[in-house]
């Protein structure tokens, strides 16, 4: 009796493993493609950071470059945004990419890190681009 009871929960474990695997793998996304000449600039994504449509973001978030090419900047615009399924607008705003002077093709990955000090702690959001740079 105890053989059978431990090889159906072993059964069990293994089932709920395999199906576990391939939902990890499909929350990978593809990366965002984006394309600059010199002098251009792009922008990346908004910013804010709400709770129940209303802003709990202290201050401007602080802007890492994890990895890119050293031909971009990237630097923050401020503006008021409206967040996805509510009305009225709260304090954020823009994440920009420029291309400094390029002298030759060149395709790098970018990834950028916001930390945001809110109410509720300080939190993190990180974001990756696949820029193609063009002289």
């Amino acid at each position: 009796m105890r053989i059978q009871i431990s090889s159906g929960f072993a059964l069990a474990c293994l089932a709920l493993a395999s199906s576990a695997g391939p939902s990890g793998a499909q929350a990978v996304k593809a990366l965002r493609h984006v394309a600059l000449r010199s002098g251009e600039s792009a922008e990346l994504r908004n910013f804010y950071f709400v709770q129940h449509c209303r802003s709990v973001m202290i201050g401007t978030p602080a802007l890492d470059v994890l990895q890119g090419p050293e031909e971009v900047t990237v630097a923050l615009k401020e503006g008021d945004k409206i967040p996805s399924k509510c009305t009225n607008r709260v304090p954020g705003g823009t994440v920009i990419a420029t291309a400094k002077e390029v002298k030759t093709t060149k395709e790098a990955k970018l990834t950028i890190r916001l930390k945001f000090n809110t109410k509720v702690g300080e939190r993190q959001s990180v974001s990756s681009f696949l820029v193609s740079l063009f002289p």
